[in-house]
This record gives C-alpha cells, sequence and structure tokens, in this order.
C-alpha cells in the first residue's frame, strides 16, 4: 500500500516525516530477519524446516545449536527422532557440545522439534568456513541487503505456493542450507512450476532461497 504525501513538506512537518522514517523504516525491516518473523506471505504456523550449526549445549531433552551467523536455536528431541552420522544411526546420548550437525524437524520461531539429527564432517555445513556465501548476520535496525543472485521463478509471487513437508521439505532445505547456512528455515513452499521457495529468517540475507525440482539451488534474495 502506498501512502499520498505533500511533495515538498517543509519545516516541522518535513522534520517529523525523517523522524518517521528513521525509527519506524528499520524496525519493519529487521523484523523480518528475527526468528519467528513472517517475510514472504502469511504464516500459518508451525511448518518443516531446519537449521545447521555446532551444538553449544546438551541436556536431557534437548540441546542448543549455534549457527555460522550467531543465531542460537532451542531443538526439542522427541521419543521419534532420529540421530545419523553418515549413513549410520547413532544414539542420542553421543551428541556432544562442539558437533557439527544439520538438524530437520517442526519449526516454531527459535526452537525446532527435531524428526532427524545428522551429525556432520567438521568442515561440513554450520562450519565457520561454510558461511562465505554472502550470507548477513541478523542485525537489528539494520536494512537487509537488496540483492539478488542466480534465477528466480518467471512468476514468482510472495505468499503464493504450497506449504510441504516430508521428503519434500527435508531435501529442500538441506539443499538450502548447505549453501546458504547462517539462518533458520522456517518453511518450505512449492511453487506452480515445480520449484521450491525456502524460507529463512534469523539473517538480514537472504530470506528467500529458490531450489530447483531435483533439489539444486538456482537463486536467492
Amino acid at each position: 500500500m502506498f501512502l499520498r504525501r505533500p511533495t515538498k513538506p517543509t519545516g516541522i512537518f518535513a522534520t517529523a516525516i525523517a523522524l518517521l522514517a528513521v525509527v519506524a523504516f528499520p524496525a519493519a525491516i529487521s523484523a523480518q530477519g528475527a526468528p519467528g518473523s513472517g517475510g514472504a506471505g502469511v504464516r500459518s504456523g508451525p511448518a518443516a524446516g531446519g537449521v545447521v550449526g555446532k551444538v553449544d549445549s546438551v541436556s536431557t531433552s534437548s540441546f542448543a545449536v549455534l549457527t555460522s551467523a550467531g543465531q542460537k536455536v532451542t531443538i526439542q528431541e522427541a521419543p521419534s527422532t532420529e540421530y545419523w552420522k553418515a549413513t549410520n544411526s547413532i544414539p542420542s546420548s553421543s551428541l556432544t557440545k562442539g558437533d557439527s550437525v544439520l538438524v530437520l524437524g517442526v519449526v516454531n520461531g527459535p526452537t525446532i522439534t527435531a524428526s532427524q539429527v545428522i551429525v556432520q564432517p567438521v568442515n561440513g555445513a554450520g562450519s565457520a568456513t561454510s558461511s562465505a556465501a554472502g550470507v548477513a548476520p541478523f542485525q537489528r535496525g539494520t536494512p537487509s541487503a537488496a540483492k539478488q543472485v542466480g534465477q528466480i521463478p518467471a512468476n514468482y509471487r510472495q505468499g503464493a505456493g504450497t506449504i510441504v513437508s516430508g521428503t519434500e521439505a527435508n531435501k529442500a532445505t538441506e539443499a538450502a542450507l548447505a549453501i546458504y547456512p547462517g539462518g533458520i528455515v522456517d518453511r518450505v513452499v512449492e511453487l506452480s512450476e515445480g520449484e521450491y521457495e525456502v524460507h529463512n529468517i534469523g539473517v538480514n540475507w537472504p530470506h528467500h532461497i529458490f531450489v530447483s525440482h531435483d533439489f539444486k539451488v538456482v537463486g536467492a534474495f
């Protein structure tokens, strides 16, 4: 929605507009990048997604993951949560602080109820060196980077598509986080042409990662 405003604001009125822009605009931008915020379209509730990072602490039924962009995520375990290292199933008790992990599950803001926890090699996704893809860590009050890379589906419209779960969501999430770690994927949307939009929160850029139907990252903004 666009607001009509005088063409030549002067004096006190101009000063008020300037102050409003300084206060309100950064707040609106930073809300996009905050964990639990929406961004594209309206979110109906918790959805399938995930995160990569390093285990920061471990307790009886949960653990915390710290992403390469500095976001801390609480991982809630369930009786059905599976733990893997490469292709081998491992007990949950083998998870230790400092492990690099990919967590897939149901995301609700900065909390994930895990369906799978995959321990990765030290130099895998979530390590300090894997954030070189240009991810901009979240900084409150800092506008998101206005850039686009790769290919964006021609008919893409924010808020369109169908939220998916299961294998589709897991594969799209894993593909997106392998290229753009640091944020939290809080939903995966299948678009009309079969591509996926992976919605990324907790960073200033990118918020939208596009994955092809064969689960390869093709673009982001």
